[in-house]
């Protein structure tokens, strides 16, 4: 049974730990410690190699992973044409499945092809792309992604410069009274969530801030929430 992002309010402050920063060999366990330390979903990073410059993990890793925790799997697809896995990666466990507007495939057509799978849908645009081009699709999705760095590699200097976008979409989600949430991915820690918070994101997707916190994962999780 899928856990859809309509179980949060879309102002609710909620953590994403990014398994991208994670320790791979031994993954399953890196899952159970934040499921453990309160995070409020799972962000997994998908890419292909041809939309962003890395490959990462695929449908098979997400289906042996998907037994360590209960939490929502937050699938990011960082892939030029996700339509040809919407269903692939459903199937494996996810429970959200978040696409970009910049990939080869028609918008809408995923949309269609992510909620029939009964996952949640999300859209995300590159720090390039304007936010008004997500306009025309607001109504029909779950979430928006801000990326605040390039995709494709953890551990980037967080862009600052993308908080007015962040800011539009939740002046325009409140005029429209629309249950969608808006995700920030990039640079996220301690040192910038006030500035991510305050211009009106609700989740927060961080990697190295998680993982590689000196003080753990718990105390890394509870800053980013507080």
């Amino acid at each position: 049974m899928k856990k859809l992002l309509n179980i949060f309010n879309n102002t609710e402050i909620l953590v994403a730990p990014s398994i991208l920063a994670a320790d791979f060999s031994d993954l399953g366990s890196e899952i159970k410690k934040i499921d453990k330390s309160g995070a409020d979903l799972i962000h997994i990073d998908v890419m292909d190699g041809h939309f962003v410059p890395n490959i990462s993990l695929g449908p098979p890793v997400i289906d042996k992973i998907r037994k360590t925790s209960e939490l929502i799997f937050d699938v990011h697809l960082m892939i030029s044409e996700p339509l040809k896995y919407c269903e692939a990666f459903s199937n494996a466990g996810a429970d959200c499945i978040t696409f970009h507007l910049e990939s080869d495939d028609d918008t809408k057509e995923v949309i269609k092809a992510i909620r029939n799978t009964g996952c949640s849908v999300g859209l995300s645009i590159k720090p390039g792309t304007p936010v008004e081009d997500l306009m025309p699709y607001m109504n029909m999705i779950d979430m928006v992604l801000i990326m605040c760095v390039e995709p494709g590699f953890g551990g980037q200097k967080f862009m600052a410069d993308m908080m007015p976008k962040v800011k539009f979409l939740r002046e325009y989600i409140q005029k429209k009274n629309l249950d969608v949430h808006i995700q920030v991915d990039g640079g996220i820690d301690e040192n910038t969530v006030s500035n991510v918070i305050n211009a009106g994101a609700n989740i927060l997707v961080a990697g190295t801030a998680v993982f590689r916190h000196p003080k753990g994962t718990e105390y890394a999780i509870s800053i980013l929430k507080k």
